[in-house]
């Protein structure tokens, strides 16, 4: 594909949005530093799969969010070890392993149970070796099962109410609010990521946080509220059964905690000196690239839904 010609001196530039056709014409990986059509690809594959398991196969959705548990959990790991620091790895898998599992038979008394349990595991795991950087260890294993496996869950938790001891199979009685809620969340994390991609990449000239990450926009964070609302407010109208404000709410939430989420996970890679968690999903990074909007947006939702029940 030959490469668009560069505009003559003097020439007026072109708005935002033809900026961004005759970039990615030339260039799959634009501005945002993605490989744009393999991103694509691989995300409304990922989309699909969540909410068809979601929507068909309650038990296959949280099997689902348990690998990607694992697979997070496997990327930090991975990250933390090349900086020297190695946490008890088989604690933690089995914490990742037992979470959402947890949290759709056990509800949230079953999830935190987990996680303390998993927690003490850790330590009694690290304390049978040398002493030497056991504190550095056991902080991280701790850290590691609270940030992936732990947060992540929460996108369990609405489906134990609507059929958590249904233990196979397709719903018994239809679609369950639980998991439109959980639909929901996730596609108001997909608008926020595409909504801030467009017009960040477009019209971004204000970085938000540029210490963090210098390509994330405040003109970006409006297009991503803007999106979201658009869809928050479908969502409720569509299948919700709320009132079209709460869809405002919805999408505020959702973009303060998915960004929240980004701007967290580009902390710790600064501080681990690394671009990406891993490669594994082409045009995305690693996994927790993926995962670091859903990790802080699943609690949030779970907490506005449970406020919001009485609307």
């Amino acid at each position: 594909m030959s490469q668009p010609e560069p505009a003559p001196a003097g020439q007026v530039p072109t708005s935002g949005a033809r900026r961004l056709a005759r970039r990615l014409q030339g260039n799959p990986t634009p501005k945002a530093g993605r490989n744009l059509p393999a991103a694509i690809g691989v995300g409304l594959a990922m989309l699909f799969a969540v909410l068809g398991g979601l929507l068909f196969l309650p038990l296959g959705f949280v099997l689902l969010v348990t690998a990607f548990a694992v697979l997070g959990v496997w990327e930090v790991f991975r990250a933390l070890e090349a900086q020297g620091t190695r946490m008890p790895v088989i604690p933690v898998v089995v914490g990742a392993l037992a979470m959402p599992v947890s949290a759709y038979f056990g509800g949230l008394e079953g999830l935190l149970f987990t996680m303390v349990a998993s927690s003490v595991a850790v330590l009694l795991w690290r304390s049978i070796e040398s002493a030497a950087g056991a504190p550095r260890s056991v902080f991280a294993g701790v850290f590691t099962l609270a940030w992936v496996p732990f947060l992540i869950s929460f996108a369990a938790l609405p489906l134990h109410a609507a059929g958590g001891a249904t233990p196979v199979g397709l719903w018994p009685n239809g679609i369950p609010a639980g998991a439109w809620q959980i639909a929901s969340m996730l596609l108001l994390v997909v608008a926020n990521d595409t909504f801030g991609y467009i017009v960040g990449a477009s019209f971004g000239k204000h970085p938000m946080a540029p210490k963090i990450s210098p390509k994330k926009s405040w003109e970006g964070f409006a297009g991503s509220v803007a999106g979201a609302m658009v869809i928050g407010v479908l969502a409720c109208l569509l299948f919700l059964d709320k009132p079209w404000w709460v869809g405002l709410i919805l999408a505020t939430g959702m973009v303060a905690a998915a960004t929240a989420g980004d701007l967290a996970e580009s902390m710790v890679k600064r501080e681990l000196g690394v671009k990406d968690m891993s490669s594994i999903l082409p045009g995305h990074g690693g996994v927790m690239d993926r995962l670091d909007s859903i990790v802080f947006a699943a609690p949030v939702a779970f907490v506005l839904f449970a406020l919001l029940s009485g609307v």
